[in-house]
C-alpha cells in the first residue's frame, strides 16, 4: 500500500467515528443543535465587552475572577462564571473560537449537561491545583511560586483541554488525544507557568473520569445477559453512549 493510502486509512480510523457523530448531530437549526455552546459564546463575548469598560471591569472581577489567595468558598462560587471570562492578556477571539469548536463538538457527542459538568470539573481541578501548587512551593516539579496566588485565573482553556481529551477517549481517537496531552506537557516545559500546570491538572482529572467510565462499562458488560453480547451490540469507543 502506498504511504498516502496508509495515511488516509490511519486518518479514517482515527477520526471517522468522531466525524460521523458530529455530522449526524449537525442536523437541524444551529440553536437546537448546540444551544449550550452558542449561549457560552454569547456569554463570553458579553463578559469580555464588559470587562474592557470602566463600568464593567469591577462587577466582572467580583463575580467571575478567581485567585488562589481568595477564600475557598469565594473561589468555588466564582469558578463557574470564571470559565466564561476571557483572560485579559489573551485575545478574546481565541477563547470564543475554542468554545465554539470544542464545546460544540463535545455538546454533540456528550450532550449539553455532560459537557457542562465536564467543563466545570476540569476548570475546578485547575482552580484547586493552584492552591496545592502554591502550598508545595516553587522548588518541586508540581509547585508554584507564592506570587501566583495573586494571579487572576479565568478563561475556558482548562475546560477546553479537558473536553478535548474526553471526547477523544470516547471515540477512541487515541493519537489526537495523546497529541493534546503531549502539547500541554511541552507547554509546561517551555513556559512553566500557572496556566500550563492548570491544564495538566484538568487533564489529570479528566483521565480519572475516563478510567471510571471504562470501569463502569466493563462492569456492565460483565453483567450483561448472554443474549445481549451478540455481535454488533457493542460500541466502538469501548465506553457507553454519552449523548443525552
Amino acid at each position: 500500500m502506498r504511504p498516502v493510502g496508509v495515511l488516509r486509512g490511519a486518518a479514517r480510523r482515527e477520526w471517522a467515528p468522531l466525524a460521523g457523530t458530529v455530522r449526524a448531530g449537525l442536523v437541524g437549526p444551529p440553536p437546537r443543535v448546540i444551544p449550550l455552546t452558542l449561549g457560552a459564546v454569547c456569554l463570553t463575548g458579553l463578559l469580555h465587552a464588559a470587562q474592557t469598560r470602566p463600568w464593567g471591569v469591577g462587577p466582572v472581577l467580583a463575580l467571575g475572577s478567581v485567585r488562589a489567595e481568595d477564600p475557598l468558598w469565594a473561589a468555588l462560587l466564582r469558578t463557574p462564571l470564571s470559565l466564561f471570562v476571557p483572560a485579559l492578556d489573551l485575545p478574546a477571539w481565541g477563547a470564543l473560537a475554542q468554545i465554539l469548536v470544542v464545546f460544540g463538538i463535545a455538546e454533540i457527542c456528550l450532550g449539553r449537561w455532560r459537557t457542562l459538568a465536564l467543563a466545570y470539573v476540569a476548570t475546578l481541578a485547575g482552580t484547586l491545583y493552584a492552591r496545592i501548587g502554591i502550598a508545595l512551593g516553587p522548588d518541586g516539579p508540581f509547585g508554584l511560586p507564592a506570587s501566583d496566588a495573586s494571579v487572576v485565573d479565568t478563561g475556558p482553556s482548562a475546560a477546553v483541554v479537558g473536553l478535548a481529551v474526553y471526547v477523544c477517549f470516547i471515540h477512541r481517537a487515541r493519537f489526537t488525544g495523546g497529541l493534546v496531552i503531549v502539547t500541554m506537557v511541552v507547554e509546561v516545559v517551555l513556559k512553566n507557568n500557572l496556566a500550563g500546570k492548570e491544564h495538566l491538572a484538568a487533564i489529570a482529572a479528566v483521565l480519572v473520569l475516563c478510567a471510571v467510565t471504562t470501569a463502569r462499562h466493563r462492569h456492565r458488560a460483565a453483567n450483561r445477559p448472554a443474549q445481549d453480547l451478540r455481535p454488533g451490540t457493542g460500541t466502538r469507543s469501548g465506553a457507553p453512549p454519552m449523548r443525552s
